[in-house]
């Protein structure tokens, strides 16, 4: 629970019920941007803030003016405010803000201050400055505390997202907790563009956003790649989960793992609070997943500089697919220091899963994909299982070399152990087939670092934002595995499925005791881009370039042979428009690149053996508009992303093919989002995606112009979330998505139809003995639909959606 769902207790309130408001203004940016001084907070800037509620246009004031904001929004449920139109200082500008209020803002030093009633009798609450490196307050979300207003966006630093010309949101920690989402994925399908599928030889998490994969491995953590867990990603250390859609070579430099070009995700970690944070959670899920939570945060120290946050969880038990468990453990340390001009940070984390029992994917091999099974079967075998240790760790920076100029670095490192032994199932029409085996122990270390520099100017009437930004990522894995021949796979069956021994005729690669080095990644680069605002900001033009060297070498896993020596280097360029013509409305238009390691022709079988080809560079241009109504927003845009794709064509002449890469696939989309609250106690999320896509330059011609495979034609979510009139702290939620059919393979000859699921939850606050305890109930897949949720867009695989699930949970604030 945040401190805004709990009222603070230290202070008395007069006989008078006088009420009492603490906002404490720390006059800071966010993360990777100057900080505002004293000069600037009495320099005059032009604001244009419409009428409404007092909470949420003085939240748009703190915004804009560059200060972060801290209240408890119940305090000002009932107050009005009618705006800001003209030229103000940040006191000037709250002071016409409160008028009439009863409340005056009252400056107690050190660049903080309190609003406080009339007759003001020590009821008043004093809370510090508070930043967060770079997590926004409660002031920056929408109504309703679900989607903040502002975002990571790697090198440019946290931004709002109304002023960049990119598609971009992000869900809070209020979301997470309301919606009992144990993994990213679970807070990604909020998002009618994203969709997720399992991963290709494990259990991980494979997102599809915009109809293209991004790994886990390719996402961030504070803007740093490669330091959090590999496969499945909790959340109960997370602040805020934040999707950029569309190719982000610039924004973050290139993913280590290669995806990421219809999307990246950003992870921010949770800070101690001004307000002590005391939660404990004890929770279940259907089967019999039993498990708690305890969090606990503080500030210390003079002024509060110190701040420390501890994050605990373990779960366990079996899930709602048959013979299915699972066990987790995570262990997260968050430590900060906030100085005048010094802003320190280190997180530390320790995440453990196991799997036993773990429901395969299934490869269709006939001529038609079979329906999928009831919800709840497991068709894997009972040997299978997997074991997923991650210990990692980060540490960040910032340092105000002036007003204007703001230095930051970073780096992290983490260390991924892996074990498992997975069976697969390879189906025909009638869902009888055979069943694959693999062992497979990875090690994996990596190591990543950025600095860089930020500021603002002026030059006349136009407005810079400067960003000078450096990265760095390397990588080491160590892989064996151990398998079995397709001749001596087994029999088996989808829909009666059959246990079989553990396969002994197998064969190996590499030690499973001692796995050897199969690749190493080191990826740098450097990046400068200058936002440039015209006619009071409203018009803002972005530019930047960044140069990007990417640097492979692969061994083969049984032979230890090397078949990669690589290091090619490229500029992606970005260019973006943000044009507000009016209050509540700004539209934007990018051009932005993403960029994959390139890849390395079969080493027999083509005319041109272990050739190396540059990095595949992909294409993004995207307009739409941004609607921003106080309280709720909605977003409306249009894309088209051009991937390269390799492919082996006959040259006549020559009795082998030639490895290429002049294939093509373009993904082209209309997408809507809807979030915040519209209505007094109505909460939204909301949103479609349209898709089209088209294959181009296949090999031999065969598949020009069909569909891409796991690329559905439409994607809905409707989401909302309503508080109960009559019954204080009771709320009601309810969450339809609809996903369109897809087609298995490049060659259309396969389809998986179109799948529709329901969730449903309830919760309750209340104060018992001065304590808070919130009780919730969540159901998702209410109807226990069985249905084949995605198709693998490389490897040809089918996973099928979860089971009705009843999750359940008590937290208690004290």
């Amino acid at each position: 629970m945040t401190s805004r769902s709990l009222p603070n207790r230290s202070k008395p309130r007069s006989a008078m019920n006088v009420l009492s408001l603490a906002i404490a203004l720390s006059v800071v940016a966010p993360a990777h941007s100057a900080w505002a001084t004293d000069a600037t907070q009495s320099a005059s800037r032009t604001y244009a803030i419409g009428a409404g509620s007092l909470s949420s246009v003085l939240a748009q004031f703190a915004a804009q003016s560059g200060v972060l904001l801290s209240f408890d929004a119940d305090l000002l449920k009932d107050q009005t405010s009618q705006g800001l139109q003209g030229s103000y200082t940040v006191q000037s500008g709250f002071d016409r803000l409160l008028q009439g209020s009863g409340f005056s803002l009252i400056n107690t030093g050190a660049d903080s201050y309190t609003v406080a009633p009339p007759f003001n009798s020590g009821a008043a609450l004093e809370l510090g400055a508070t930043t967060v490196s770079g997590v926004a307050s409660e002031a920056d979300t929408y109504a309703g505390g679900q989607v903040a207003r502002s975002a990571r966006l790697g090198v440019l630093g946290n931004r709002d997202i109304n002023d960049v010309p990119f598609s971009v949101v992000s869900f809070t920690a209020k979301t997470i907790e309301d919606q009992q989402a144990r993994t990213v994925g679970d807070v990604l399908l909020n998002d009618a563009s994203v969709r997720q599928s399992a991963g290709f030889g494990n259990f991980s998490q494979v997102f599809t956003i915009r109809g293209l994969p991004l790994t886990t491995d390719d996402i961030s953590f504070n803007g740093l790649y490669g330091v959090l867990p590999r496969q499945i990603i909790t959340t109960e250390a997370l602040e805020r989960v934040e999707l950029f859609k569309g190719p982000n070579a610039f924004i973050n430099g290139v993913a280590p793992g290669g995806s990421g070009i219809g999307g990246s995700v950003n992870l921010v970690p949770k800070r101690a609070q001004d307000t002590p944070t005391r939660s404990a959670t004890l929770d279940y899920a259907s089967d019999s997943q039993v498990g708690g939570h305890i969090d606990l945060g503080q500030r210390f120290g003079e002024d509060n500089r110190f701040g420390a946050r501890v994050n605990l969880a373990q779960h366990g038990g079996d899930t709602a697919v048959d013979d299915e468990s699972e066990h987790s453990q995570l262990i997260a340390v968050g430590l900060d220091y906030r100085g005048e001009r010094l802003r320190l940070s280190t997180d530390l984390g320790y995440q453990k899963q196991r799997i036993n029992n773990g429901r395969s994917v299934v490869y269709p091999t006939g001529t038609k994909v079979p329906h999928a099974p009831s919800a709840k079967d497991n068709y894997a075998q009972d040997w299978t299982w997997s074991e997923l240790e991650d210990t990692y760790g980060m540490v960040n920076g910032e340092y105000d070399l002036n007003d204007n100029w703001t230095a930051y670095a970073g780096g992290g490192a983490k260390h991924t152990r892996e074990n498992g032994q997975y069976s697969s199932l390879y189906v025909g029409n009638d869902g009888s087939g055979k069943v694959g085996f693999l062992y497979s122990p990875h090690d994996e270390d990596n190591k990543s670092a950025i600095a860089g520099l930020n500021g603002h100017f002026n030059t006349g009437p136009i407005t810079h934002q400067m960003n000078f930004g450096l990265s760095g990522t390397w990588g080491e894995q160590r892989s064996a595995f151990e398998a079995i021949l397709v001749a001596n796979r087994v029999n088996g069956n989808l829909y009666n499925p059959v246990q079989v021994p553990r396969p002994t005729n197998t064969y190996f690669g590499s030690d499973i005791h001692d796995p050897r080095i199969v690749g190493k990644n080191r990826v740098k680069s450097a990046a400068v881009s200058d936002t440039l605002g015209f006619i009071d900001d409203r018009i803002l033009l972005t530019l930047g370039v960044r140069r990007q060297t990417i640097e492979v070498d692969a061994w083969n896993t049984t032979s230890g042979a090397r078949t990669a020596n690589y290091e090619e280097s490229i500029t992606t360029p970005v260019y973006g428009l943000v044009i507000k013509p009016w209050e509540h409305v700004s539209f934007y238009a990018n051009r932005i690149e993403g960029l994959q390691q390139g890849p390395t022709s079969p080493s027999t079988g083509v005319t041109n053996p272990n050739e190396v080809f540059a990095p595949n560079r992909s294409k993004q241009t995207e307009a739409g508009v941004k609607l921003d109504w106080n309280s709720f927003g909605a977003t409306l845009g249009v894309y088209r992303i051009e991937m390269p794709n390799s492919s082996t064509s006959t040259v006549t002449g020559n009795r082998l093919p030639t490895f290429s890469v002049d294939g093509e696939q373009v993904n082209k989309g209309v997408e809507l989002n809807v979030f915040g609250e519209p209505l007094d106690g109505l909460r939204v999320l909301a949103g479609a995606t349209w898709m089209d896509t088209e294959q181009k330059k296949t090999s031999n011609g065969l598949n020009d112009g069909n569909r891409a495979a796991g690329v559905p034609r439409f994607q809905y979510n409707l989401g909302a979330d309503w508080d109960v009139p009559g019954i204080q702290g009771a709320a009601l939620s309810g969450r339809m998505l609809r996903t369109g059919g897809e087609y298995v393979n490049a060659a259309n000859s396969l389809s998986i139809p179109a799948w529709t699921r329901v969730d449903l939850g309830a919760r309750y606050g209340f104060k018992a003995d001065d304590k808070y305890i919130t009780l919730r109930a969540n159901v998702e897949n209410v109807a226990n639909k069985a249905y084949w949720s995605s198709a693998s867009t490389a490897n040809n695989y089918l996973t099928q959606g979860e089971p009705r699930t009843l999750k359940l949970s008590a937290t208690v604030d004290f």
